[in-house]
């Protein structure tokens, strides 16, 4: 993941609403009837984050019926979680290696 598409989805996880969203989700697979009711927004307001966090690769969806189911894509968050561990010494994608002298 390069900078670029990890500052895009720090940028999407900046509204709060957004980490409410996801942290409902971490409960397990939620439909859009289920998000709104724990929100005062509208259906469009809740589809507008929603849609965010889809196109960004945060939220898998999928049709049940005429239902929206929505859950965690948590192979990018761990990817996201891992981006962020900057400080591990450990880290293999540590920006220092990369530097003369290699050291973190």
């Amino acid at each position: 993941m390069s900078y670029q598409e990890l500052s895009t989805i720090l940028k999407v996880l900046s509204d709060p609403s957004r980490l409410e969203i996801l942290d409902l989700l971490s409960c397990g697979e939620l439909c859009a009837c289920d998000l709104l009711e724990h929100f005062q927004f509208s259906q469009p307001t809740l589809s507008h984050h929603m849609k965010s966090l889809v196109d960004n690769k945060l939220v898998k969806t999928r049709k049940n019926g005429n239902k929206h189911m929505y859950q965690l894509n948590h192979e990018i968050l761990d990817y996201v979680k891992q981006s962020l561990n900057l400080i591990k010494m450990s880290n293999q994608r540590c920006i220092c290696k990369n530097m003369k002298s290699g050291e973190c």
